[in-house]
């Protein structure tokens, strides 16, 4: 179905035309005076230079032209030549019924979907993830559910970071506590350990130290980048130990994303396009893009429109060795063959923009990617401290990520456990839905690309602009229903009727703008669009809460009527949640 800006447009558009002008001066828009008006119309103030008349009189005609409208209610043409307009409740009401009676409350499809595949992990592999990761993690979550729901077809990909020097450390650490293992005895022919030589506890504790001792010591650092090298060469020893550390390193990752409700449909890294970079190396230099520069492979990247350097693109180290720009245009090259993708979004701290600039004008100019698929970067912001640094724990190391959830769970169980009648067991499983809600609601309503000062206590705060508002109010709507089943009643074939107040026609009309809201969150790639819509839901449903007799309604007709509203109210409330990544209990 139409959105409703557009459908209220048409209306005024087709009074606009009555009155003998072009019908694109009636773009109808939400009224920034809610005290005068619902909406507002100022298209004869466009219009009066083009004809040539005072725009109050263009306004009074088309405003009556607007009597007897089954749209709106109210055309009211004020000086110096604006429309104020008021809904018809029973347009309304026919508005928001169709939305109940439809799909995906009427959300137009597209009618060629796009395939679009989201790379949006990026962890490595053999390290914890820290708070740097959550919000390349619950943005692009976020985006990958926002646009399935919008009709497209979404794949997301974790591309892990599994291939580098960071692997020949760990083997090298591995090593130096455990020399004697199998893996490291070049003459050994027989078949590999089932069983992994070490815990995700050790190998987290082997990679940090590894890393320390070669930044001190030189020939320590030499010997894991040969450890590297044999790795992707193809040692047979360091590969099978390789896939230990893949095995225990991705199991301990899927925890950690899926206590955020993140989950990935490939989890592929920079080890899966190894054996392709010959093939695309040799491609380059075919087609006259790469050529030898100072030792190094490289593609000219910049344009003539350029107001800074752009360096380069490096495709091989002075040593022949691959870069993370490598593996980059040759995972491109990957997806192109495998899914023939029409879009392919990256998100990762918007420190990294020359990279991606130099990456995506790389695979353009090489013809990597087909002319009409497009590469999308979003930089996200940092999540800062109260000092608006990033975010650090009380000692100044970085935070690991699965500490800031077990601190904000740990929180929402206090909070909850105050003053509600609900057993231990209960209280952590609730606490444990509304923190992770209190976590990506505090994320996702700031915009990606901006900053934010993480604060536990706002964010688990069941007051204001938080996920756990957000949820409370969802949760009262559930228990209204509850309630009035336990009465008796039953939810099935109730009729939606017309505003009886001004708040239960706000609560209509933000209601109605729901279509227009997603359409525009998946077109932008936007989640904060859905968290402002919510938090206005939300406002809007308890606006109306506090001043309206519900189940102790006496007209049954009534008392149905906005019981089916608070019913279609609770299950946009959550279509909203779901495509934001986190889930409604039944109780708070």
């Amino acid at each position: 179905m139409k959105k409703l800006l557009e459908l209220l447009s048409e209306e005024m558009g087709k009074a606009f035309e009555a009155a003998g002008y072009d019908a694109s001066l009636g773009r109808v828009t939400p009224s920034n005076r809610p005290d005068l008006c619902e909406y507002q119309c100022n298209g004869a103030m466009a219009g009066a230079k083009q004809y040539r008349k005072a725009p109050i009189m263009i306004a009074k005609e088309a405003a009556e032209k607007l009597a007897g409208s089954a749209v709106f209610k109210e055309a009211e043409a004020v000086a110096p030549g604006f429309l104020n307009l008021k809904l018809s409740e029973e347009y309304l009401l026919n508005v928001v019924s169709g939305m109940a009676q439809e799909p995906k409350f009427g959300l137009e499809l597209p009618e060629t979907p796009k395939k679009i595949i989201i790379d949006y992990g990026g962890a490595n592999v053999a390290k914890p993830l820290h708070v740097g990761h959550l919000r390349p993690a619950v943005i692009g979550e976020s985006i990958k559910r926002i646009c399935r729901y919008a009709g497209h077809e979404v794949i997301g990909d974790v591309h892990l970071g599994d291939w580098g020097l960071q692997m020949g450390l760990v083997i090298m650490g591995v090593k130096e506590r455990q020399p004697d293992l199998v893996y490291f005895d070049e003459e050994f022919q027989g078949e590999y350990p089932k069983e992994a030589p070490f815990t995700i506890s050790e190998l987290e504790e082997i990679y940090p130290a590894a890393s320390a001792k070669s930044k001190e010591d030189a020939a320590y650092k030499a010997a894991a980048m040969e450890a590297t090298y044999k790795l992707q060469s193809g040692a047979r020893g360091y590969r099978a130990l390789w896939r230990h550390i893949m095995n225990v390193s991705v199991a301990d990752l899927k925890k950690n994303y899926g206590s955020l409700n993140v989950e990935f449909d490939l989890w592929k890294g920079e080890s899966d396009v190894h054996d392709l970079i010959p093939e695309m190396v040799a491609y380059m230099k075919e087609g006259g893009h790469a050529y030898i520069s100072e030792g190094a492979l490289v593609v000219d990247v910049k344009e003539e429109a350029d107001t800074r350097e752009v360096p380069p693109c490096m495709i091989l180290k002075s040593d022949g060795a691959a870069l993370y720009n490598t593996t980059d245009l040759a995972t491109i090259m990957e997806r192109m063959r495998l899914y023939h993708p029409d879009e392919i979004i990256y998100i990762t701290d918007k420190r990294q923009e020359l990279y991606f600039e130099q990456i995506f004008r790389c695979a353009r100019k090489t013809k990597l990617v087909d002319g009409d698929t497009r590469l999308k970067w979003i930089g996200n912001g940092t999540m800062n401290g109260s000092d608006g640094k990033p975010f650090k724990t009380r000692e100044g190391g970085v935070m690991r990520l699965e500490n800031l959830i077990r601190e904000t769970r740990d929180e929402m169980y206090r909070k909850i456990r105050e003053g509600r009648e609900m057993s231990g067991e209960e209280a952590e499983n609730v606490a444990e839905t509304v923190a992770v809600a209190a976590l990506k609601y505090g994320d996702l309503s700031n915009q990606a690309s901006k900053d934010y000062v993480f604060d536990i206590d706002r964010f688990t705060s069941f007051e204001g602009d938080t996920g756990p508002y957000i949820l409370y109010t969802a949760v009262r709507i559930k228990s209204i229903l509850n309630k009035y089943k336990e009465q008796g009643g039953s939810l099935e074939n109730l009729r939606l009727r017309a505003a009886g107040n001004d708040s239960e026609k706000a609560l209509q009309m933000q209601l109605a703008q729901f279509n227009a809201m997603m359409q525009a969150a998946a077109e932008e790639k936007a989640p904060h669009r859905v968290c402002a819509y919510l938090y206005d839901l939300a406002n809007d449903f308890n606006h109306f809460y506090h001043e309206t007799k519900i189940l102790s309604e006496e007209d049954r007709e009534r008392k149905e009527s906005m019981l089916a509203l608070l019913m279609l109210v609770r299950d946009v409330m959550e279509t909203c949640v779901d495509v934001l990544g986190f889930s409604v209990p039944e109780k708070m």
